[in-house]
């Protein structure tokens, strides 16, 4: 199985998703509520950590990423838990020795987590990522090296 498709069988963290409990898979309507499809759940980043949020008052960031064909970022790193939904093209995430991974639109993960990282879009078009972070008020999203 390969590693995007793996990734695709999990599903939202249940943190995330409005406040609802959710388990794997859709969930059908009840009680007026629409049925849901679910994307990812996890207690592991893509490379496999365990993650905790920050200590302090919630604050939820989500933002769109976009990077033009072979732009590269900094290395960083995130110190709030982001979850990444790839909206269009392909990126190319590089962990050091933790190594590389690709990842391509409809593609959901649980980026690293206090480890640093680069991300390069590799694909021959514009590069769309939706970007949730569960942070809390005061604690850096990102941090840039």
């Amino acid at each position: 199985m390969t590693h995007r498709r793996r990734y695709r069988q999990h599903t939202l963290l249940s943190g995330l998703a409005l406040g609802a409990a959710i388990s794997a898979g859709p969930i059908h309507a009840q009680d007026g509520y629409p049925p849901l499809d679910v994307l990812l759940q996890s207690q592991t980043t893509v490379i496999g950590q365990p993650f905790s949020y920050p200590d302090g008052a919630a604050e939820v960031t989500v933002a769109i990423v976009t990077m033009q064909p072979g732009e590269v970022t900094a290395w960083h790193l995130h110190e709030a838990p982001l979850i990444a939904h790839i909206l269009e093209g392909e990126i190319t995430l590089d962990y050091g020795t933790d190594g590389i991974r690709t990842f391509a639109a409809g593609d959901t993960f649980v980026e690293a987590f206090r480890s640093r990282h680069r991300g390069t879009n590799t694909g021959k078009d514009i590069l769309r990522i939706l970007a949730v972070f569960a942070g809390a008020e005061g604690t850096a999203n990102t941090i840039l090296e």
